[in-house]
């Protein structure tokens, strides 16, 4: 595996690229974060994504910006539930830079997001063809929720003791009644960011299982058949 830091000057905000010791072009992913913005958790998940076969680009959705005023217009998008939400067009701009890269086959190229980078995943999903796959986790839906229709195949990841498993049941139904590709999973008694083993929710056993989905989802969709890692 090669990882190296995305400069600002490469990329606004920066970010962090982990890459295949085996030669491509490979299939890619972005990576949003939650609200801890771009720390070794998802360095970490980066890595894994490489490990298994994966271009992964780690955005940073904080750096040379004033993270309150970022965090009050992130939220306020997320209520709002805009699919056209501030921080979308960095996204589209991060998968840009990745798409230029050698290593990426620009024809499977997904995301997988956080909470609010979960959040970000499904409204950026549903404005931008380019993405064939995501993996939301703990994830609010985009409003109104019929805008879903646009929206590419999706295996999402939902806490029950937690306020969105409301929002993964919804989506699971939206995108049943659209005919999109779809595997939505609420796991029993699993609490938001139950996939950050750094944090006190961390649940081992669902975030091991949500990791194999996100895996066979992705291999699926994007072409790539690795195994779990």
């Amino acid at each position: 595996m090669r990882t190296r830091d995305i400069t600002t000057s490469e990329l606004k905000g920066g970010g962090y690229l982990a890459l295949p010791d085996t030669a491509g072009p490979h299939p890619a992913v972005v990576v949003i974060h939650e609200a801890f913005g771009l720390n070794d958790n998802i360095k970490q998940i980066s890595d894994r994504f490489a490990d298994a076969g994966y271009a992964a680009l780690a955005v940073d959705l904080f750096t040379d910006r004033n993270r309150a005023i970022c965090m009050a217009r992130y939220m306020a998008g997320m209520l709002m539930g805009s699919v056209n939400r501030y921080g979308i067009d960095d996204l589209k701009s991060a998968l840009t830079f990745l798409a230029k890269l050698p290593e990426v086959d620009v024809q499977r190229m997904g995301a997988i997001g956080f909470c609010m980078g979960g959040g970000f995943a499904i409204a950026w999903a549903c404005t931008d063809s380019r993405l064939k796959a995501i993996a939301p986790f703990y994830a609010a839906n985009p409003r109104p929720l019929e805008v879903v229709k646009r929206l590419c195949p999706v295996v999402g990841s939902y806490p029950e003791k937690d306020f969105t498993a409301r929002a993964g049941r919804s989506l699971d139904q939206a995108l049943t009644r659209h005919k999109i590709v779809h595997d939505i999973k609420i796991y029993p008694n699993a609490q938001h960011s139950f996939f950050n083993d750094a944090g006190r929710a961390s649940n081992p056993e669902a975030a091991d299982d949500a990791w194999r989905r996100v895996l066979g989802f992705f291999g699926e969709q994007l072409g790539s058949k690795a195994s779990p890692t």
